[in-house]
């Protein structure tokens, strides 16, 4: 099969438009089969397009087309050596994307390489979401010093952190600030690579378990004398310097927020926390006004999510924005308002635009628990 999931689609490319969802994180299978269901719901006749660079066909079984997009690189991620040059993501994508009268691009976890191209998009009528309008932007958005310094400068709540890049200026912070419980996490990362709890500050003055963190690491907490020894003798350091953040750990409640914005502005959000294994799916409005300034702040544009978390005294701090969907995007179709629908049904010009407070109205809290599924891989999806 060619890259053309469908030959027979190519003449009404002409005029059918069509939404593409490039690689993701961890989502892009529920938003394809989201708009699947818009498509059926509406009857709108527009084309859903999906692309990523392995072949994926537990993702491309929900797309009308489907492409392998270019290693950015001439070394994959897998470690294969590409001869000859390489077309960038981006060109390949735009070249495809004029082909099939794509309308919406949402750039997924290559945004930045997207954003510096944002000209060439509007150029051709391509609504480009990337998280943000702007290279700086986003940048700013995945250095999480800079995105805490940022809010602060903006009188954003948001979470103190302190950067050290080797054990001297490790010792220096955990000498000043290790009267309160402490954390680490990388400047830059996701899916929690990296986080740990520290053991500072307990009240009954308890070192965590050396074994502990080995054995239940899914609790995410070290012993700090521990860490101090293994970040100071890492190898892997030595070799790829990884700046790190200090921070105070704060104990309240922790909100992941998936967010529909358009140049700064809020449309539709969805507030989700998690107790054990269930996700309550909700709106919260104290939540929210932190959230609503911050992605005026940082001029957010697309699908993007937002993390917070509460700390003693109950004010609600935020730790980061993901400039792309998170995992629980599907999540939101539970509460009677689908995210990945509504934003891609004003984008390709279905509905009028959103306006939060009655899309808030609309929500209904509900409590969800995630299964894992099992999906068939047949070979030769694509060439």
């Amino acid at each position: 099969m060619s890259n053309l999931a469908n030959d027979s689609l190519a003449n009404d490319n002409l005029i059918t438009p069509a939404a593409w969802l490039a690689e993701g994180q961890s989502s892009q299978r529920d938003m394809l089969a989201s708009l699947q269901a818009l498509k059926a719901q509406t009857h709108s006749p527009f084309n859903i397009i999906a692309s990523h660079r392995h072949d994926r066909p537990e993702i491309f079984e929900f797309a009308d087309s489907v492409y392998i997009e270019p290693s950015a690189t001439a070394l994959d991620s897998d470690e294969q050596v590409i001869s000859g040059p390489v077309t960038p993501r981006w060109q390949f994508v735009l070249e495809q994307a004029k082909q099939h009268n794509v309308k919406v691009l949402l750039t997924g976890r290559n945004g930045i390489d997207y954003e510096a191209q944002r000209e060439a998009f509007d150029a051709v009528g391509i609504r480009l979401l990337t998280g943000a309008t702007s290279v700086a932007a986003l940048e700013c958005i995945d250095d999480k010093f800079a995105f805490m310094q940022q809010c602060h400068h903006h009188d954003i709540p948001v979470a103190d952190a302190w950067r050290f890049d080797n054990t001297a200026e490790l010792e220096a912070l955990l000498s000043e600030h290790g009267h309160q419980p402490l954390c680490v996490k990388p400047v830059t990362g996701i899916f929690a690579q990296g986080f740990w709890r520290l053991d500072l500050a307990k009240d009954n003055g308890e070192q965590y378990d050396s074994f502990e963190h080995l054995y239940f690491t899914e609790e995410k907490k070290i012993n700090t004398a521990q860490f101090v020894n293994a970040y100071t003798n890492s190898q892997m350091i030595r070799e790829r310097p990884i700046p790190m953040l200090l921070m105070p750990y704060l104990s309240g409640q922790e909100y992941s927020i998936d967010v529909v914005c358009e140049y700064g502005e809020v449309l539709a959000a969805v507030t989700r926390h998690k107790t054990g294994k269930i996700q309550h799916v909700g709106y919260e409005q104290d939540v929210m006004e932190v959230v609503i300034p911050l992605i005026k702040v940082f001029g957010c544009d697309g699908i993007v999510s937002v993390q917070t978390k509460a700390d003693d005294d109950g004010q609600h701090r935020v730790l980061e924005i993901n400039s792309r969907p998170s995992g629980g995007i599907g999540y939101t179709a539970h509460s009677g308002i689908d995210l990945t629908q509504l934003g891609f049904a004003y984008w390709l010009g279905l509905t009028d635009k959103p306006q939060l407070a009655n899309i808030a109205q609309k929500i209904k809290p509900c409590q969800v628990r995630s299964l894992m599924v099992s999906v068939k891989i047949e070979e030769d999806i694509v060439e």
